[in-house]
């Protein structure tokens, strides 16, 4: 028995040093892993402020050279307005008329927000003088602001609708004086207003924007029970009376056509003829209208309106 098990045993003896190095490569090893994973976590945290840091300075590169890049030289103003008043037809605007709106898109001390009422044979006029400013417009037709943005998807058009009449205009401002503390105020966010004469159904985005100019050339207004521009005059006089301040503290306001006896009633009761600045020989009517506080409610420093004429 002994012979047998002393034959069949066999001995197995494991050196220390085996052990040690069985261990030693596992430290290697997780000495690489480690070095490896603190080289990439460097080299993400690296390259995400990287990208962090270019995204800024690219964005603020664009808002930098949108701000300081230069209007449209006078020549090319010029060329323009006299391309645009040779082309245009009886309907449109004549040289005198529009220069004034362009010297006022000029002398803008930074991009000018500039709302239209109506489009007009000028619409791609006011887009271009415009430059780098966001130019908008607002129409009574559907149809033909969709064309227009389908044909020039460079113009930012919205319609809406107009439930006045010219025949009703002496009720409609008895109404506004009526409600000059309640509904109707001088200053106020007219998205939330139920005042007759202020349009309430434009894009909400346009009630937050400071308006450095606005023109109403628009809607129509020929007879009686056409929409006139008693609610775009009401409605620009409001906006321009309501800005936050960031854009200035004042608002230039043109009204073409003025020479038309509810256009001009309607601007001398909403727009003021003490802001009158001039009105051109032709028929555009130009008021400076001020920013004024939420607790004003009148329009004019006195009233000179007559409305039983």
């Amino acid at each position: 028995m002994k012979n047998n098990i002393g034959n069949n045993t066999k001995l197995i003896l494991l050196h220390p040093y085996i052990q040690k190095q069985g261990s030693s490569n596992r430290l290697y090893l997780l000495a690489f892993i480690s070095f490896f994973t603190l080289a990439f976590l460097l080299t993400l945290i690296y390259t995400r402020d990287s990208i962090a840091t270019t995204v800024t300075a690219a964005a603020t590169s664009v808002a930098t050279a949108t701000t300081n890049t230069p209007p449209l030289s006078k020549a090319v103003m010029k060329a323009l307005l006299h391309y645009a008043s040779t082309s245009n037809t009886t309907e449109g605007m004549s040289y005198t008329d529009m220069k004034p709106i362009s010297d006022v898109l000029r002398q803008c001390s930074s991009p000018c927000n500039f709302l239209v009422f109506g489009l007009t044979p000028e619409t791609l006029l006011w887009k271009a003088l415009n430059h780098h400013g966001r130019t908008v417009f607002i129409d009574e037709n559907r149809y033909y602001a969709a064309y227009m943005e389908e044909k020039h998807p460079e113009i930012e058009a919205y319609d809406v609708q107009y439930t006045t009449k010219m025949s009703e205009m002496k009720e409609l401002i008895a109404t506004v004086r009526e409600q000059v503390r309640n509904e109707c105020r001088p200053v106020q966010n007219l998205l939330f207003s139920d005042c007759k004469l202020g349009l309430n159904d434009l894009p909400n985005q346009l009630y937050e924007i400071d308006w450095d100019v606005i023109l109403v050339d628009g809607p129509r207004g020929y007879w009686p029970d056409a929409p006139g521009r008693m609610a775009a005059i009401f409605t620009a006089s409001v906006l321009a009376r309501s800005k936050k301040g960031n854009g200035g503290a004042k608002t230039h306001v043109f009204v073409h056509d003025f020479n038309r006896e509810v256009d001009r009633v309607t601007s001398d009761e909403f727009l003021c003829k003490e802001n009158l600045v001039k009105s051109s020989k032709d028929m555009l009517g130009h008021f400076v209208v001020e920013r004024m506080d939420e607790n004003s409610f009148q329009f004019c420093k006195s009233h000179t309106t007559s409305l039983s004429s």
